[in-house]
């Protein structure tokens, strides 16, 4: 029966890496989204248009200005001289923020009796209001330390900020891992979840029936490729990160090894239960999609999982990606070793127990 279950993964694995257009299918992917992603994924705020309104004319307010035209973050300072060319800058999106000096704000910088007229307004285009966030962080850093500099009371101690894993905030740092995680969802769940439904589509569904395989047998034979083909992306992919963008590798690769098989493993089971139900690729492709962006949503990748709902929160205990994302970066940043990863393995193990029946539940019911 082992020998069966070998040529079936055999057989499966011609299919994906038989011709030469699959095996591009399954390659030119990773190595486009490993060269994109780390660029055009990036929270980071570079080369932006600023305007300043500055109707003080003061010390304070031109070497507030200069600085903040030196910003990396700002490539067009645009100079604004009424109310009316600030409201047609922020509205035509030439500019990202907008920064207002009122009139005698220099002087109340330096008074202690009106401090309210030393208040500078920062308008920012509520459209991009993200990025117009991280620019706001960037404008009020400058103006404070320029006040601690200035300041004839400055503070005996000063807050210094430590960023723990990553010092210098490489977003690269952060993308690059989770995209171990993302590219492996798109692969493996393809993989697996077009698996039956090809069969069915090419009218060998019905001889597979007929070998000596049981169901649980021919649904392993299906599994095993998902994984292979999991691993080999999410293995490309360290590999990149690592050696052509830096990114420092703290942890045990044999830990990160078991979390791919695992993290493989349970998304096999989704894919497949998927495949059971849809009678062509076309259907099975579409069921997959349903389940990936979801599923990435809710995995921590785009905003923090405390800030969502309660009830967004409770359905990501059942998301397999939510633990694996914990567990590449921890193996990353770090410095996982095996028991620092099986908080994260459990849970996909339970996942992957729990799809994989599923799965192996329905394939039963549609051939009785």
């Amino acid at each position: 029966m082992l020998y069966r279950l070998l040529q079936l993964v055999k057989k499966e694995l011609q299919v994906l890496f038989g011709d030469k257009s699959s095996r591009m299918m399954l390659i030119m992917p990773v190595i486009m989204q490993v060269a994109l992603f780390p660029f055009a994924a990036t929270m980071e705020v570079k080369e932006s248009a600023i305007a300043i309104y500055n109707e003080d004319n003061g010390a304070a307010s031109i070497e507030l200005s200069q600085r903040i035209a030196k910003a990396a973050a700002f490539k067009t300072v645009m100079n604004i001289y009424s109310q009316n060319d600030l409201i047609d800058v922020i509205d035509k999106q030439k500019v990202l923020i907008a920064v207002h000096f009122p009139q005698r704000f220099s002087a109340g910088l330096s008074s202690q009796s009106h401090p309210a007229s030393a208040q500078a307004q920062v308008i920012i285009d509520g459209r991009r209001s993200n990025a117009g966030q991280i620019a706001n962080s960037y404008i009020s850093q400058i103006i404070n330390e320029y006040i601690l500099e200035k300041s004839p009371q400055r503070p005996a101690t000063a807050i210094i900020v430590r960023n723990a894993y990553n010092p210098n905030l490489n977003f690269k740092w952060h993308i690059l891992p989770c995209l171990v995680a993302i590219i492996t969802t798109v692969g493996s769940l393809m993989v697996t979840a077009l698996s039956v439904a090809r069969e069915r589509e090419e009218g060998t569904f019905d001889q597979l029936l007929v070998t000596p395989l049981t169901p649980g047998y021919i649904m392993a034979g299906k599994t095993v490729p998902g994984i292979i083909v999991a691993v080999g992306q999410a293995i490309i992919i360290t590999l990149a990160a690592v050696l052509i963008y830096r990114v420092p590798f703290n942890g045990s690769f044999l830990a990160l090894l078991m979390g791919m098989v695992v993290y493989g493993l349970s998304l096999s089971g989704v894919g497949l239960f998927v495949s059971s139900i849809c009678s062509t690729q076309q259907q099975a492709f579409l069921g997959a999609f349903s389940f990936m962006v979801p599923a990435m949503m809710l995995s921590g990748f785009v905003a923090p999982i405390e800030n969502m709902p309660r009830f967004l929160q409770i359905l990501s205990y059942g998301n397999p990606l939510c633990y694996f994302i914990q567990l590449v970066k921890g193996v990353f940043l770090k410095q996982f070793a095996f028991m620092d990863v099986f908080p994260f393995l459990w849970p996909m193990l339970l996942i992957a127990l729990f799809t994989l029946s599923a799965g192996l539940w329905v394939f039963k019911h549609h051939i009785e």
